[in-house]
């Protein structure tokens, strides 16, 4: 990441967030104001590609960007950065009038988007969506209901994953504007962490959007593909989780008497933050790797292509699956430090330990990353590595 860059993310951070957690843990009105104030740093949905007016900057930067946020706080990094999803999936296997007429606005005002797949009966068993889309004439026509969606809320658009009702094997993936007539938003959900973004359950009840607002390919396969870039910027959130809690963990130390010293001396502690850094230093290099083989696929002549006969990328799930058991670690050492008031929250070390919990549970529990794993890289020997 550029320097100059980098030195913005961190300006942001330094004067809207430090210090302000009870305030980002309070499940605030969304979207926050002070992310009109990230949108005035001209790098607000940074990813989009330059020909839709947006910079254009790479997986590998996205990463840089999301470690220094969410070292400020991971649910405004999450809110700034899942938006990714949709658009990738738009940029990848949308028409040119429908990237025009909806990614190019987003780079100019710095807004959202959201995806719905999740769904309260298929849980992480996607193939078994009820949401339904109907042809009718030159329209779709979407009823069912989406449990899980972060920011379709506020977003411009929403790309909506459903069953065809004339093949119910067959899935589509949707762009649904915001203000469609038959689109409700009917719950915001009281999560436990990353309470500086906003995450919602929301219905369909006869959505009707032109027939020309489905995008190319299977929707299940463009949902997979889009949640390589998203995994990975969300295994980056535990990666900035756990260095602010190895931060937050040496300035304890160096106030905390013990044994004529202090916290700092003691070599129990030393060996712990010693293993720490270990950890967030094999983190990161974890998420850049998966960074590198995403862009490498986006470098090349049709990406949307290649990333169609690829599906997920092993280093997605595996990114994911270390910095998420990797950062709980991290975490929970980390509380332990503080003893008793590691269990309390009059230090930001529970908030954090709250907030580095999703990184494990959003966009595929480890559970199912795994079976993922066994499923596409151990048992075809071919792809093993």
């Amino acid at each position: 990441m550029a320097t100059e860059i980098q030195k913005t993310v961190r300006g942001f951070v330094a004067q809207e967030l430090k210090g302000r957690h009870e305030y980002l843990d309070s499940l605030a009105e969304a979207p926050l104001p002070l992310y009109e104030k990230f949108r005035e740093t001209g790098l607000a949905n940074w990813w989009i590609p330059k020909e839709n007016g947006g910079l254009g900057l790479t997986l590998s930067d996205s990463v840089d960007i999301v470690n220094e946020l969410a070292y400020g706080d991971a649910g405004v990094a999450f809110t700034l950065f899942i938006s990714v999803l949709g658009t990738s999936i738009v940029s990848l296997y949308g028409s040119e009038e429908l990237k025009d007429a909806y990614l190019t606005p987003m780079a100019a005002n710095g807004s959202y988007c959201a995806t719905l797949g999740s769904e309260r009966n298929a849980g992480s068993e996607l193939g078994r969506i009820e949401t339904v889309a109907t042809r009718s004439g030159s329209e779709l026509v979407l009823n069912g209901e989406k449990f899980f969606s972060t920011n379709s809320g506020f977003a411009d658009f929403l790309v909506v994953v459903a069953a065809s009702a004339e093949d119910p094997a067959d899935h589509l993936a949707v762009l649904v504007p915001r203000d469609t007539p038959g689109l409700h938003i009917t719950k915001r959900w009281d999560v436990i962490g990353l309470r500086a973004s906003a995450t919602y359950e929301v219905a369909f009840d006869n959505c009707r959007v032109p027939a020309s607002y489905r995008l190319e390919g299977n929707g299940l396969r463009l949902l997979e593909i889009g949640l390589n870039a998203s995994r990975i910027l969300i295994a980056t959130t535990a990666l900035g989780i756990a260095r602010r809690i190895r931060d937050h963990c040496m300035d304890y130390a160096k106030r905390k008497p013990l044994k004529g010293a202090t916290l700092l001396d003691s070599p129990v502690f030393a060996a712990k933050l010693g293993q720490m850094e270990m950890q967030i230093d094999v983190m990161k290099s974890q998420c850049r790797a998966a960074a590198r083989d995403y862009d490498d696929i986006m470098a090349a002549p049709d990406p949307g292509a290649v990333f169609a006969r690829q599906g997920t990328l092993k280093s997605a799930l595996t990114a994911k699956m270390f910095c998420g058991q990797t950062g709980w670690d991290v975490a929970s050492t980390g509380s332990e430090m503080f003893g008793g008031l590691g269990f309390t929250n009059e230090l930001p070390i529970g908030k954090l330990l709250r907030d580095i919990r999703y990184v494990s549970i959003v966009e595929g529990g480890d559970d199912v990353l795994r079976e993922l794993v066994f499923s596409r890289y151990v048992i075809p020997v071919p792809r093993r590595s």
